[in-house]
C-alpha cells in the first residue's frame, strides 16, 4: 500500500473503508449461514440413514446434537449479519450523510430492501424453514427414539436434556425474528 500523507486521510475515507470491510464480513457471513442450512440437512440425512441401516435408534439422538450446534451457529451468524445492517443503516450512513452534506440517504439499499413487497412473507417462510430444520426435524428423530423398543434410562435423560435445549433454540429463533 502506498504511503499517503495525513491530508489524504479523512473521516469520510475511514468510514467508507469501514463500510467496505463490514459489507465484506456481512457477505461472508451470509454465505456461511446459508450453507449451514444445507450442511445441517445433509448431516441429518446421513445420521438417519446410518441409524436406519444399522437398526440403532439411539443414533437418532445425534440429530439433535447436530441441529443444536449448527442451529446456534446459524443464529449467531444471522445476528451478526443483522447487526452489521443496523450499524450501517443507523450509525455509519447518517454519519457519512452529515459529513458529505448529502441531500438523500447514504447507503439507501440498507433501508430500501427492508420495504420491498413480499419481504414480510419471505421472512415468515424463512422462520418456518429454520424451525423445521433446527427444531421439528430433530424432535421427530427424538420421538422416533422414544418409540423404539429398548430405551436405556441414560439415553432417555440425554434426550430430555436435548429436548429442553431444542426448546431454548426454538425460542431464540422466534425471539430474534423481525416483527
Amino acid at each position: 500500500m502506498p504511503v499517503t500523507s495525513m491530508e489524504d486521510v479523512t473521516e469520510s475515507k475511514i468510514l467508507l473503508a469501514e463500510y467496505d470491510r463490514l459489507k465484506e464480513e456481512q457477505k461472508t457471513r451470509i454465505g456461511f449461514r446459508d450453507n449451514l442450512l444445507y450442511f445441517t440437512l445433509a448431516a441429518t440425512t446421513a445420521v438417519v440413514a446410518v441409524a436406519v441401516r444399522s437398526g440403532q435408534t439411539q443414533l437418532l439422538l445425534c440429530v439433535s446434537a447436530v441441529c443444536l450446534i449448527l442451529g446456534w451457529t446459524y443464529l449467531v451468524n444471522d445476528e451478526k449479519i443483522s447487526a452489521i445492517s443496523c450499524y450501517v443503516r443507523d450509525q455509519l450512513g447518517p454519519r457519512l450523510e452529515e459529513l458529505a452534506a448529502a441531500q438523500g440517504t447514504v447507503f439507501g439499499w440498507e433501508v430500501y430492501h427492508r420495504n420491498v413487497a413480499g419481504r414480510t412473507m419471505s421472512k415468515r417462510l424463512q422462520i418456518v424453514v429454520d424451525l423445521f430444520t433446527y427444531l421439528v426435524l430433530p424432535m421427530a428423530c427424538t420421538t422416533a427414539f422414544w418409540c423404539s423398543p429398548p430405551v436405556q434410562p441414560l439415553l432417555v435423560l440425554t434426550s430430555l436434556v436435548q429436548t429442553l435445549a431444542l426448546a431454548v433454540l426454538g425460542w431464540q429463533f422466534l425471539r430474534r425474528t423481525e416483527r
